[in-house]
């Protein structure tokens, strides 16, 4: 007779995986042996069979000596294997007699040859084994390469192609899309944290803007390793280093495909299945930025050509905003965001702005087309009745605070009058974009108004007829001249002793100098220019001229 049994050491059992017996009849017998109770550790652990000449006497396997009895029989010789089960567990061969029988070393040695022969067959089914799961994830990997081609190009949901992404691959994974700003969670990253449909819900709230602003900050600047990530979700906080994938149209970025980490690691197979579904979401997520940048870029031109007065059939212009599926013969305003300065990619930036904007108009139930020109955002809102200006007026406050939480900068937001025609907008896009470059110069941000800006607009407005540049040149744009070329702080000088009150220790004081430096500068000042600020009506003429040259040579720029 004789059995082989794995040997699990971590739960202390041994455990038989067949048994031979020419003479039993169906009487159940114990597959699980309790490793005290069992030589299988000693013959492994000494790599050498454990010979129990009566296992009816023996006192140090009291398991054999039991069964014996049961069993009837006598002699047991328990041999090692040099191999492992589908488990990875050891093995070992027992060869047992009905008769007390003493054990040559000849039998020894045909008994070895059993046993290598026995290794031998384990390891080629071990390899056979191998191969056919091999065969059977290539083939799954192939069919999951078809499969992700098919629902890319018949148009399925990027969430359909990502659950069928993550049938595929052992790690869990998450969906960036930049056009959509969407994002698409699977499986949860850590079952300790968050279960898979707490995960899914925390990505669509909480987790949605972090995760955009990683996965393109990884893209911006690409690193070696992944960094490690604080992802905050109510009493949830989880730290996790996600590989970036990106997922680009033409070279461009338009998502990302995050991979979180698990303690399998990425077989051959695994890679060319993730080659495909990187290829699979790039050609799935080219739509919606093909779509995105087409509308935008349309509108965009549109706009510009208005603006810039480049159009000449007011009809034309009307029926190319109509397919568009905007209505300019309506009355409407544009609501201007001025990206705040190091925000970032200017393309990923505007898409960011246009999904915010979208969503706080539709919650207002306000009617606006979105489009980007310049360095702005700009919303061309219908402003039919009093009500819609009223609510349009709540929307300004939310979009800034929007927009500084994403960049954490204030942005420069602001609303252009009513454009009643086609040729109001040109007008009013000018003094938007004046009054954004006061606002700048100013270092003002947040929402403004007409009233925040006081005669300036006003200014700025006449400061482009030929006599205002005269005058403005005339009377501090020679002494801005004279200090580029020679060094000289005349003009500074100046504008620090009309904003002290014309104070001489005051402006001392501000410009760290003694009061007697301070008053030869002014006499240079006077001797030079003939700069007079000693009377009201000087005095006014010469701060309206500094005002004026910093709102000119700011619109130069």
């Amino acid at each position: 007779m004789g059995s082989i049994m794995s040997i699990d050491a971590v739960h202390g059992f041994a455990y038989v995986m067949c048994r031979y017996d020419p003479t039993l009849l169906g009487k159940p017998l114990s597959d699980r042996w309790e490793l005290a109770t069992s030589p299988a550790v000693i013959a492994l652990t000494r790599n050498e069979p454990v010979y129990i000449r009566d296992a009816r006497e023996s006192e140090e396997f009291p398991g054999y000596r039991r069964e014996a009895f049961e069993r009837d029989y006598r002699t047991v010789l328990v041999v090692p294997m040099s191999c492992l089960d589908d488990e990875g567990r050891p093995m070992v061969m027992s060869v047992i007699s009905r008769h007390l029988k003493d054990v040559s070393e000849d039998e020894l040695a045909f008994i070895g040859l059993i046993v290598h022969l026995g290794e031998i067959a384990v390891e080629k089914q071990h390899r056979l084994l191998e191969e056919r799961r091999a065969g059977e994830r290539l083939q799954s990997a192939l069919e999951g390469h078809t499969s992700f081609l098919n629902q890319a190009l018949s148009g399925a949901p990027v969430a359909s192609l990502a659950a069928a992404i993550e049938r595929l691959l052992p790690n869990p994974l998450v969906v960036v899309d930049f056009s959509t700003n969407s994002v698409v969670a699977g499986r949860s990253p850590s079952q300790a944290h968050f279960d898979d449909e707490a995960w899914r819900g925390a990505v669509d709230t909480a987790l949605h803007r972090p995760l955009i602003k990683a996965a393109r900050a990884a893209l911006d600047q690409p690193r070696e390793a992944p960094e490690t990530l604080v992802l905050e979700s109510g009493p949830h906080r989880l730290l996790v280093a996600p590989k970036i994938e990106p997922l680009t149209v033409d070279g461009e970025a338009v998502g990302a495909l995050m991979i979180f980490p698990t303690q399998r690691e990425f077989s051959d197979l695994d890679l060319l299945l993730l080659e495909s579904a990187r290829f699979a979401l790039s050609v799935q997520l080219m739509r919606s930025f093909v779509r995105f940048r087409f509308e935008t870029r349309t509108l965009s031109e549109l706009f510009r050509e208005i603006v810039e007065r480049r159009w000449r059939d007011v009809e034309d212009v009307l029926q190319r905003a109509q397919r568009l599926g905007l209505n300019l013969a309506n009355p409407r305003q544009m609501l201007v965001v001025e990206l705040p300065s190091g925000a970032g990619d200017p393309r990923w930036s505007a898409v960011d702005l246009h999904h915010v904007a979208a969503r706080l108009m539709e919650q207002n139930g306000l009617s606006a087309a979105t489009l980007v020109h310049e360095s702005s955002l700009v919303c061309l809102v219908a402003c039919e009745d009093a009500r819609a200006a009223g609510r349009l007026d709540k929307v300004l406050p939310r979009l800034a605070s929007e927009v500084t939480r994403y960049f954490g900068q204030p942005p420069i937001v602001l609303l252009s009058e009513r454009c009643a025609s086609v040729t109001d907008y040109a007008t009013a896009w000018e003094r938007c974009r004046r009054r954004i470059r006061i606002a700048q110069s100013f270092g003002s941000t947040g929402v403004l108004s007409n009233q925040d800006f006081g005669p300036l607009p006003m200014l700025v407005t006449a400061a482009d007829a030929a006599d205002v540049r005269s005058f403005v040149q005339e009377s501090v744009g020679v002494i801005a001249a004279h200090d580029r070329e020679h060094g000289t702080p005349y003009l500074e000088t100046l504008c620090t002793y009309l904003r002290e009150g014309c104070r001489s220790q005051a402006c001392a004081n501000a410009l760290d100098l003694h009061v007697t430096t301070l008053r030869y500068r002014l006499t240079r000042i006077q001797e030079l220019f003939g700069i007079d600020v000693e009377t009201p009506e000087r005095r006014f003429a010469v701060e309206l001229a500094i005002h004026l040259h910093d709102v000119i040579n700011l619109d130069a720029r």
